[in-house]
């Protein structure tokens, strides 16, 4: 089984707009560093998400990420977060894992790394491919929270969804 890795903002946002379940029925399992569970956990994060992660569903593995594993700085273009760094070096464990991050300097060192990786338009677009969701009404409720994405870009995705 493909080992599927989360950072922080996917699942903050999915919670947010109310389609947490979108990562068991797409993934079956997920699993995220300990960075990863403080950052959800903190008291900078929304309440509902805090709530969440307090009491985390089954398929949630909250896992130790390999320290030994050094992050050259060569790796990256720009300084990432505690949990982005977690994120990578727990997908960095397995040769085929799938790693869930929004960030582009994140998304960046993923590829520098030779990781896969997707973002939550990617999630979405996927869960609506299967059938779970309506994609434009996602994207409404992705608009209400402070995710930052244009609307050309959200307008590419649903035309691409359209088309397949």
């Amino acid at each position: 089984m493909r080992l599927v890795v989360a950072d922080t903002s996917p699942i903050n946002y999915l919670i947010l707009i109310g389609e947490i379940g979108l990562l068991r029925q797409l993934y079956s399992r997920v699993a995220i560093p300990q960075e990863v569970f403080r950052e959800l956990s903190s008291e900078n994060a929304p309440p509902v998400v805090v709530s969440w992660i307090q009491n985390p569903p089954d398929w949630l593995d909250v896992r130790s990420a390999p320290s030994e594993l050094v992050l050259t700085e060569a790796a990256f273009t720009a300084e990432l977060g505690a949990g982005e760094v977690g994120a990578i070096r727990l997908a960095l464990m397995e040769q085929d894992s799938l790693l869930l991050i929004d960030e582009l300097r994140g998304r960046e060192a993923a590829r520098n790394f030779g990781l896969s990786f997707v973002g939550i338009l990617g999630i979405l677009l996927d869960a609506y491919k299967a059938g779970f969701i309506d994609l434009r009404e996602a994207f409404e409720k992705l608009k209400k929270t402070n995710f930052r994405v244009s609307q050309t870009l959200l307008d590419k995705v649903l035309e691409s969804a359209r088309r397949n």
